[in-house]
């Protein structure tokens, strides 16, 4: 059985991450969504609230779990059995980073294949910073997040009240 890791911080998890977790388990049969700590992101969700959103974001995908990476991700893939990482790519910024991420994983451990997944277009703007600021704005989500990250996200900011569907 072949196992792939989804590391991320996902804070808090989007619509684009749903959609690279979903594509990546057509690449492998098992696919563990790893949430990075990332102290030094200063994330607004805690490391289990994470978790917990993740998990709930991606409970229709029956081969997915959710667990919290601990330690450097070379490890861990090996420690859970992954063979391969599978990355979300948006756009240069975003290889320039993970081409320097992959080369030093690779140094580490040649077996551990590392994947990238393009993100449709109409996701390639979208990332978690985005997100929280227009939360923090109380702006319109359905499109950018699942309901289960829109009311934590409005519970964060104080707009409990807030129209999920608006």
């Amino acid at each position: 059985m072949k196992r792939a890791l989804v590391p991320g911080t996902f804070d808090p998890i989007t619509s684009g991450h749903i959609d690279i977790i979903t594509r990546s388990t057509h690449i492998a049969d098992e696919i563990i969504v790893a949430v990075a700590p990332s102290v030094k992101k200063n994330p607004l969700f805690t490391l289990e609230e994470r978790v917990e959103l993740a998990r709930a974001a991606t409970a229709h995908l029956p081969t997915v779990t959710v667990v919290p990476l601990e330690g450097l991700l070379v490890e861990f893939a090996r420690k859970m059995g992954a063979s391969a990482v599978v990355k979300g790519l948006r756009a240069i910024t975003d290889f320039e980073y993970e081409f320097q991420q992959t080369a030093l994983n690779y140094e580490i451990d040649p077996k551990l294949e590392t994947i990238f997944i393009m993100s449709p277009p109409h996701y390639m703007y979208l990332s978690s910073s985005i997100v929280r600021e227009i939360a923090s704005m109380n702006g319109p989500l359905d499109t950018f997040v699942p309901d289960c990250v829109q009311k934590a996200l409005r519970e964060k900011f104080g707009a409990e009240d807030f129209d999920l569907k608006q």
